[in-house]
């Protein structure tokens, strides 16, 4: 209104708009991965299961799942079969500790679930696991 020129107004919001656009699609990206429980970018599975099986006592690892849960949290769970005489009381607590700390460590994941399987109970399975 001062200086006459009336598309000034529309070139500031022109100009807005093209700095926020990038952010957004961003945010946007990141939102849709956490609500589609994507995996996390850059994570391989066979290598979290190379060292998965690397653990003393470990037999084979299958149905792994990685996903997202929040923007930058990790999640993981997988089903890991165990020598037989690992499954203990105290060898259990053991082999957990382990597996925790080998993909905390390694992967940066804090939030891991395993359930463990003797490996006599590998024939009751069902032969489609990856």
């Amino acid at each position: 209104m001062l200086t006459g020129f009336n598309a000034a107004d529309t070139i500031a919001s022109v100009v807005i708009a093209i700095l926020i656009l990038p952010r957004a699609w961003s945010l946007l990206r990141d939102v849709v991965d956490v609500l589609l429980e994507a995996s996390p970018k850059g994570v391989e599975v066979q290598m979290i299961r190379e060292h998965i099986l690397s653990v003393a006592g470990v037999t084979d690892v299958h149905d792994i799942h990685i996903w997202t849960i929040t923007s930058g949290v990790p999640v993981f769970s997988a089903h890991v079969v165990v020598e037989d005489g690992v499954l203990n009381a105290r060898g259990a607590d053991q082999l957990l500790d382990k597996l925790i700390t080998c993909l905390g460590s390694h992967f940066d994941t804090d939030h891991c679930t395993f359930q463990l399987e003797p490996a006599s109970h590998s024939e009751h399975e069902a032969h489609q696991h990856a």
